[in-house]
């Protein structure tokens, strides 16, 4: 794809571990928003940096299926970015095994930088931020979780550090996605974003609150049995990012982003991100109509 995309991710494909059995699967913010936008109808694109090929067939194979619904550019890297993702009393403990390295966006195609959506999807501080005013989006949104994110240089556990983002980034940002447990170190770059722009804080089974240029909304969640949670918080971000970007309003755009992170919770992986007709008809079953 050397035209733009229309919706471009930037960040990790990560491999996740199983916290049980070790098996491998592949994650990361990045493919998450990817494959959500691509099955809401969108042309996606990932850059990325790792190397996928010590893993086994299984993982070539679903990276090569994915590749079939979002473009993909992978720089050369000696490992990918590995996790162990373990929920404990509620909270999700994560672990670095390796890390693939800084992701350059001066690799980007010309005709990418100019994508109308581009997400930065940091997951293990692969992204400079400064390297931002290289791009030139309609809607630039973050989800700065990797910016947050500090561990061991031979690999170890993640601990939280405050988020501090270059005044001409967060100057630049239309929209940006948090959990509630990275909100509270990230107050001035909410409180700057939020006015010009649209932020979410995603409380899991307790909903979300959204921010939009000073108005505030509260999303409930939508209940439904959980079979994994990683990646519904891209998932939201992702439909959150393009239907704002689209000039959606604000509380259906939250609540059809809170339905795709219900959907995506129901399965495994990101086999499991769903479609923007099954968004659809989820909401229409609940008697849930656009305002």
């Amino acid at each position: 794809m050397q035209r733009a995309p229309h919706y471009l991710a930037i960040g990790h494909v990560t491999v996740d571990l199983d916290p049980d059995n070790g098996a491998p699967r592949l994650g990361g913010t990045a493919l998450y928003a990817a494959l959500t936008a691509a099955r809401f109808g969108m042309d996606a694109a990932i850059l990325t940096r790792g190397n996928y090929e010590t893993f086994g067939a299984d993982i070539r194979e679903a990276l090569a299926r994915y590749s079939r619904e979002v473009a993909m550019i992978v720089q050369e890297a000696s490992a990918p970015t590995v996790f162990t993702n373990r929920t404990v009393a509620g909270r999700r403990e994560q672990v670095v095994h390796s890390w693939a390295g800084a992701i350059d966006l001066s690799g980007l195609p010309p005709a990418w930088r100019s994508a109308p959506i581009i997400h930065l999807a940091p997951v293990a501080q692969e992204i400079d931020p400064r390297q931002a005013s290289r791009l030139n989006p309609e809607f630039l949104g973050a989800t700065p979780q990797g910016w947050m994110r500090k561990w061991p240089r031979g690999g170890g556990r993640v601990r939280l550090i405050p988020l501090r983002l270059p005044l001409e980034v967060t100057t630049r940002l239309d929209g940006l996605v948090l959990s509630t447990l990275e909100h509270t170190l990230a107050r001035d770059e909410i409180e700057a974003v939020a006015q010009r722009g649209v932020v979410a804080i995603t409380r899991g089974p307790d909903g979300a609150t959204v921010i939009d240029r000073g108005r505030t909304y509260d999303i409930p969640a939508f209940s439904v049995p959980v079979r994994d949670d990683v990646g519904a918080g891209d998932v939201f971000a992702a439909v959150l990012f393009l239907l704002r970007a689209q000039h959606e309003g604000t509380s259906w755009a939250a609540k059809m982003a809170a339905a795709a992170a219900a959907l995506r919770i129901r399965g495994i992986g990101p086999d499991a991100v769903p479609t923007r007709e099954e968004v659809e008809r989820f909401l229409d079953r609940l008697g849930e109509r656009r305002r």
